[in-house]
């Protein structure tokens, strides 16, 4: 029986080369690929220079980087899958990949409790004025946190909006109905059984700007979420409600979340993600004091990396061996190309198990 050649998978090669060995460097994802491809990097400098070097590639990993647009799409001759080790699939044109029959997986399970913790930290910091407490206490300024804080609702019993009800919105509401908030969501591709089993309320759009005390995003970056929370939705907030934003920074016009936190409407936020990363030093968000900015690391912990690459490996690795991946970002592709359909085998269990 003679061997099939293995098939190629292009990485974007980091802004700092490091000379070493390739399979140790990749050895997470190897760990499903080395059977039927190699990596190699490609650089990427410019989008020009990624597509130039990928377009013989049989498959794409990326997660960081350049954006992988239609231009590098209509350049790769060869490639068959685009793998990205994160939930979010906004440095990929899934459209163009689409029309290419290119199929695009992510990693939308692997750190979904990270991220819930995460929106809950900020949650609870800004609600609380973490920051200010934090310089009050550095200053001398001891006594001036407890006249801020009284004029703050005590948490329970407040209610939280949930803008979309993915699953990292769905681990946010277990956590936050333990500190006994009321809990709703919109979501107009999740059903309001699903919402209800997970004990949340559904409701409009325009119902949960007007109900919540709290409002926290989790929805994809698209066009239709494209500066979803912009001046309108601000005016029909109550004043002093607080937000949080863990998906993208974009969702959020920050222009008009500026203005609404110098006009008192929103008394404070919490974001781990803006439109622009890294920020311009000069963004008014980063000096505000009822502002506490994290630098897009909801995600991060000591399993999130070593996780997301071993998944994104078997991921391009089912394609390649011409199966369904089990995460498909654009299924509509998958009709279109040969990959065949697979189900995991059961698991048999003898009479005493």
């Amino acid at each position: 029986m003679i061997d099939k050649p293995k098939k190629t998978v292009a990485m974007q090669l980091p802004r700092i080369a490091e000379v070493v060995d390739l399979e140790q460097k990749y050895s997470l994802e190897l760990e499903a690929l080395a059977p039927v491809a190699n990596i190699v990097e490609v650089a990427s400098p410019t989008p020009e220079d990624f597509a130039e070097g990928a377009k013989h590639a049989d498959a794409i990993i990326t997660s960081w980087g350049i954006h992988i647009n239609s231009k590098i799409i209509d350049r790769l001759e060869n490639c068959t899958v685009i793998g990205l080790g994160s939930v979010g699939v906004d440095m990929v044109d899934v459209d163009a990949a689409t029309k290419a029959g290119i199929v695009v997986t992510n990693t939308p399970d692997v750190f979904i409790e990270e991220v819930a913790d995460h929106a809950m930290m900020l949650l609870l910091c800004a609600i609380r004025r973490t920051k200010e407490m934090d310089t009050f206490s550095s200053t001398e300024q001891w006594f001036r946190g407890r006249p801020l804080l009284n004029h703050v609702p005590r948490l329970m019993g407040q209610t939280l909006g949930l803008v979309s009800f993915g699953n990292v919105a769905r681990c946010t509401a277990t956590r936050a109905k333990a500190f006994g908030l009321n809990v709703i969501a919109y979501d107009p591709y999740v059903s309001e059984l699903t919402m209800g089993d997970h004990g949340v309320e559904p409701v409009a759009w325009g119902e949960l700007l007007e109900r919540s005390d709290y409002i926290s995003v989790h929805s994809p970056h698209n066009e239709e979420t494209e500066h979803m929370l912009n001046a309108y939705a601000f005016s029909q907030m109550k004043d002093g409600v607080v937000i949080v934003n863990t998906a993208r920074g974009p969702i959020i016009k920050e222009t008009d979340l500026i203005a609404a936190i110098e006009s008192g409407k929103v008394s404070s936020a919490g974001l781990d993600v803006l439109e622009s990363e890294p920020p311009d030093p000069q963004n008014p968000l980063l000096r505000m004091q009822n502002v506490i900015v994290t630098p897009h690391v909801a995600s991060a912990t000591t399993r999130m990396r070593p996780t997301a690459r071993r998944r994104v490996g078997r991921e391009v690795s089912l394609v390649l061996r011409g199966k369904w991946p089990m995460s498909c970002v654009n299924p509509t592709v998958l009709p279109r190309t040969p990959l065949e359909r697979w189900q995991p085998i059961p698991m048999v269990r003898g009479p005493n198990r």
